[in-house]
Formats: structure tokens, C-alpha cells, sequence
């Protein structure tokens, strides 16, 4: 079994047609996210066909991302209320990826609405007992400033973690139940994804492709091709096994996405 813990299966299709092909023939489970009803009705039709033909499982994730109310310039209250609609019908397995993102000056003026939709998204999350996804740019006081609230939802995964390893041990002893995903960062050499890659507990990790928008240097896109390199360069720097490391990955990916 490989896991995969954060991709966009309806991005990826402009870019690799095959990729559900492929996807399947690496055995890969992931945990797929969307943010609109085009998005999402795509990623559950290849969920439910994967279901069928008995195929490596597809998690269904869905919120309105955090860069939503900048790219559309408007009050996302459709994307949202779509996104209720699921919640209410159960038709998830997590919510996500929502968060905050404060990297740009057009992203930093849409604060106020990704913190409103941040609050929708983890109540639904604390009622409804689902995992919730992050996506966190130049954020974390904001996540610090929900700890409390966060410690109720059943896990919280951080996608492509961009925190410290302070941070992440922080979050940990404050009781939230957190998983921290790492990708590209790390075989790209970003200094304090190293860090925190090699020193935060081994059962709190994750690996993820974040296909299309982490590829590795010279390519064009990721895809679960990148997860071999990125398991690799995970148990080089904490100087573990390959073998080992991947079975503990796929063992934390079911604890934190499908609560067993």
C-alpha cells in the first residue's frame, strides 16, 4: 500500500490524462481535495468507480480553500453553502483543505473572510467528528489562536507543513490531534521541512504528492510518481528505513483520515 495525503485529482487531469491509470497501478490511496461542485463531483465519480472495481481507495475532501475569496473576488457564499449540502448529505471523509493564507498583499486583504470561513469549517468539522485539512501560508498565530477549539476535531492534518518543528511540538503538547504532510519541500532541500521531517514524532507524519502544484526540480507537475523519492529522502534524513518508514506513513494516513 502507498498513501498519498493531499492531491487535486480534477487539476491533475489537465495535466496527466492517465493519471487514474496510474494511480491505481501504484496502489496508491489518497486523500483528494476539492473547493467547487465541478471540482468535487469529478473526484466522487473516480471515488465511487473506484469503490466498484474494488481499487485503492479515494477520501473525499472538501472546503472552500483559504485563496478562494481573492481569486474569485466575491463573497464565496455559494461555494460554501455547496459544501454544507455535502457535510449534511455525509457525502465526506474530511473537510478540507481550509486554513489561512497571509503569503500575498491581495491575499492578506480577504483575512477577515478566510477567518469566518475557517470558524464554519472546523464547527462542522467538531459536530460532524471529521478530519480537517489545513492549508496554512505565513498563518500559524492563527492556528495557535484556535489550539482550543482544534484539540475537538478528531485529527488535524497539515498539508504541505510549513511551521517549525517548535510549532509542531507545540501543537502536539497542546492536545490537538495533528499529523504534519510533507512533499516536494523535502527533496528540495527547504531547510525547516528537513528540520521538522526528521525530528517530529514518526507517528505523526505524513507524505503527500500534492498533485499538480509540488513537483520535484525539472518537472512539470507531481504525480504519484514523486511519493518513491519523497519516502526515500523522509528516511534518509531520519535515518530509518524505507520499509519501515512507509508502513508507519500508511498506518498514521488511516489513523488520521479513516479513524481506525
Amino acid at each position: 500500500m502507498a498513501t498519498d495525503s493531499h492531491c487535486h485529482l480534477y487539476d491533475l487531469l489537465r495535466y496527466m490524462p492517465e493519471a487514474e491509470i496510474e494511480r491505481r497501478r501504484r496502489g496508491v490511496i489518497c486523500a483528494a481535495s476539492s473547493w467547487n461542485t465541478e471540482d468535487f463531483l469529478y473526484t466522487e465519480s473516480l471515488a465511487k468507480k473506484a469503490a466498484l472495481d474494488h481499487a485503492p481507495r479515494i477520501l473525499l475532501c472538501h472546503a472552500v480553500h483559504p485563496q478562494a475569496p481573492a481569486a474569485i473576488n466575491r463573497n464565496p457564499q455559494e461555494l460554501l453553502s455547496f459544501f454544507e449540502q455535502l457535510v449534511k448529505e455525509n457525502r465526506l471523509n474530511a473537510i478540507g483543505e481550509t486554513g489561512f493564507d497571509l503569503f500575498t498583499e491581495s491575499l492578506r486583504k480577504t483575512q477577515a473572510v478566510q477567518e469566518e470561513l475557517f470558524v464554519v469549517h472546523l464547527d462542522y468539522a467538531t459536530s460532524k467528528a471529521l478530519p480537517l485539512v489545513l492549508h496554512v501560508r505565513k498563518a500559524m498565530h492563527e492556528v495557535f489562536a484556535y489550539s482550543r477549539q482544534l484539540k475537538r476535531v478528531p485529527s488535524v492534518i497539515f498539508h504541505s507543513w510549513s511551521g517549525t518543528l517548535g510549532e509542531g511540538q507545540s501543537l502536539i503538547k497542546r492536545g490537538v490531534n495533528a499529523f504534519f504532510s510533507f512533499g516536494s519541500s523535502i527533496a528540495l532541500n527547504h531547510k525547516e521541512a528537513l528540520r521538522s521531517c526528521a525530528l517530529l514524532p514518526e507517528d505523526r507524519l505524513l507524505l503527500e504528492t500534492d498533485a499538480p502544484y509540488q513537483p520535484l526540480r525539472g518537472n512539470g507537475f507531481s504525480c504519484w510518481a514523486d511519493l518513491p523519492l519523497i519516502l526515500h529522502t523522509a528516511a534518509a534524513i531520519r535515518l530509518e528505513s524505507e520499509e519501515a518508514l512507509s508502513l508507519a506513513i500508511d498506518q498514521n494516513f488511516i489513523r488520521a483520515y479513516m479513524r481506525l
